[in-house]
């Protein structure tokens, strides 16, 4: 098992990841989520947006402790979410009952507070169709099914649900990767501009796609596509603090820092978020350890 670490030693990373975006954490804010979700045996990823619209804030996410069996109702108990009678207050429950989960993460911005639940299952991926019958899933999932199989879009490997925008992302997973053509076609299907062939080409060693649904419309909002870090591609794209901050974020183990990459597309255009890891979990390291680099 990864030793953990308390919450000062992660509050010191944070600053010092933050500092590389020029982003000062909210410290009521940050302590509030760390403290509820201490102590920290396992993953912890920082991340950062590019582009107008989407940067000025730095990103956690963080596993949750083996001790807490029920992150949602624990975060309500910790005054992280408030209660609500919409369907995402009971996905997690619903999803409970349904799943072999193998671990939960968390994750929060250090300015905006707590926002996701990731329910991780890779050891026992799910199908669209299992997962488009679970109660209180976005009718949206179900409504793109074909979609999704029209490229082989049927493994499922994690569902984070996004308390604040009220949104949930699949993320299929693709230990072998996709094809140019595969990305393209996808990209072209939501109704977006083809992506360049640079982006295309890069995106061919998506591990995980992970389209955003909602529940008040069957249309998908967003789709990205996440990769060990290509820095050639992403490096002309961004602004410079995000390659600093991609390139130079703490990290606690041996050997080269880990880092994604993600495009993302969506109808208001295309951006980027990049992640390092500042620790590894098991299942982390498990599951990162089958990518076709």
């Amino acid at each position: 098992m990864t030793e953990s670490v308390d919450v000062e030693t992660v509050y010191t990373a944070i600053e010092e990841a933050a500092a590389l975006l020029g982003v000062t954490p909210s410290p009521d804010t940050v302590r509030s989520v760390l403290k509820a979700f201490e102590p920290f045996e396992g993953g912890i990823i920082f991340s950062a947006s590019a582009g107008e619209g989407h940067a000025g804030d730095l990103d956690l996410t963080v596993q949750v402790p083996e001790a807490i069996a029920d992150p949602y109702a624990h975060a309500l108990a910790c005054g992280l979410v408030p209660r609500t009678d919409h369907p995402v207050s009971t996905l997690l429950a619903d999803l409970r009952e349904r799943c072999r989960v193998d671990e939960y993460l968390i994750d929060f911005a250090v300015i905006g507070g707590f926002n996701k639940i990731y329910v991780h299952f890779p050891r026992d991926p799910q199908s669209v169709e299992a997962l488009a019958a679970v109660p209180s899933m976005p009718r949206a999932l179900a409504d793109n099914a074909a979609l999704f199989a029209r490229h082989g879009l049927d493994r499922v490997a994690m569902l984070a649900i996004d308390y604040t925008d009220r949104t949930v992302n699949p993320y299929f997973t693709f230990p072998a990767g996709l094809s140019a053509d595969t990305v393209t076609g996808i990209v072209r299907d939501l109704g977006l501009p083809d992506p360049d062939e640079e982006l295309a080409r890069s995106a061919r060693k998506t591990f995980r796609a992970y389209p955003t649904l909602g529940w008040d419309s069957p249309r998908i909002e967003r789709i990205g596509f996440a990769r060990a870090l290509d820095l050639p591609v992403v490096r002309s794209r961004v602004e410079p603090e995000i390659v600093r901050f991609v390139t130079g974020t703490p990290y606690t183990y041996d050997g080269e820092r880990f880092s994604i990459s993600i495009v993302k597309w969506s109808p208001e255009g295309q951006w980027f978020n990049v992640g390092s890891y500042y620790r590894f979990g098991p299942l982390q390291r498990e599951v990162l350890g089958r990518i076709q680099r």
